[in-house]
């Protein structure tokens, strides 16, 4: 009786005996949280440039310092006159919207945009159980299944499950290549820079009286009353006329946005302004306006600055 009940006591066991699953790991990787980018700084306005009228000063003069046509300075200013100016009058001598800075214009880097959602761990499938359930039977007592049930309970085991394949996330893209720097331009005042934008001349044959210096801010070639004084370029007439002290009657012509040439102490001035000439075109007759001798002052200016007109000349 006491066996019986033994035995009865190890089959409801081991019926009543459940197999903890083995662990599950998630091991897929986790999403990665998009990289913070810092949003460049608003582009930074660059003061409009300025010019405060001196005494003595004329709107001629002026628009000669700055390389630019008097028409456009009194034009930007709002001048109807530019024969009348003021001591202390602040001209802008920039086009408007010229002065502001303009936006970022190199490459932009943007965020990199996270493809899908959160990775979600899923059952594999195809594969073996997890876990297997014991399943309880009523089995007729002998030694036979008792020995049997035994060897069951020792021996099963759970089925390892292998671990999810990790799923490879996208990495930062690789940036291009940024480009290479522009050339940095000549010294302006070396013979032959910019010699493709502008195709330069003698304005007159003659002796040279007087070389660059920066207190003349040109150079002055001598002559004889009546020689031909022809344009050092093609270009625009901005200025002819006898309205600019110290200079007689002078001829200013425009090349392009960079350069321009100043043509003084002529006796007859040939061209009107605004009219287009071209290189060598006869503009004047030499003369002695506002000066003891007859001669041609010269200048060439780059965005309003004196050049030595003999380094950008060709070799007589």
């Amino acid at each position: 009786m006491r066996i019986a009940c033994a035995l009865l006591l190890v089959l409801v066991l081991a019926g009543c005996t459940v197999r903890k699953p083995a662990p599950v790991v998630d091991r897929s990787p986790q999403p990665t949280a998009p990289v913070a980018v810092t949003p460049p700084p608003p582009p930074e306005e660059k003061p409009i440039p300025t010019h405060t009228v001196k005494r003595g000063e004329t709107m001629v003069g002026i628009a000669l310092q700055y390389g630019l046509d008097y028409r456009e300075l009194a034009a930007w200013n709002n001048i109807t006159n530019p024969n009348v100016l003021s001591v202390g009058q602040v001209l802008v001598v920039a086009a408007p919207g010229s002065a502001v800075a303009s936006t970022q214009t190199g490459p932009v880097t943007t965020p990199l945009a996270t493809s899908g959602g959160p990775i979600e761990a899923r059952p594999i499938a195809n594969t073996p159980l997890a876990k297997v359930e014991p399943r309880g039977q009523k089995v007729p007592y002998s030694d036979r299944a008792l020995a049997q049930l035994s060897s069951e309970g020792a021996g099963a085991s759970t089925v390892p499950v292998p671990p999810p394949t990790p799923v490879p996330t996208p990495g930062p893209a690789t940036p291009e290549p940024a480009p290479p720097p522009a050339p940095t331009p000549a010294d302006p005042d070396k013979r032959g820079t910019d010699r493709e934008e502008v195709d330069w001349t003698w304005p007159a044959k003659g002796k040279v009286l007087a070389p660059f210096t920066e207190a003349t801010k040109g150079m002055d070639i001598a002559g004889k009353k009546g020689a031909p004084v022809v344009a050092a370029a093609s270009g625009r007439v901005v200025y002819a006329g006898a309205g600019l002290r110290g200079y007689g009657k002078l001829i200013i012509i425009k090349h392009n946005d960079t350069w321009l040439s100043a043509y003084a102490h002529n006796d007859n001035l040939l061209v009107k302004e605004q009219q287009d000439v071209r290189k060598g075109q006869k503009i004047a007759e030499m003369g002695q306006t506002d000066t003891d001798q007859v001669k041609l002052h010269f200048e060439v200016r780059r965005v309003g600055k004196p050049v030595d007109p003999q380094k950008i000349l060709p070799a007589m």
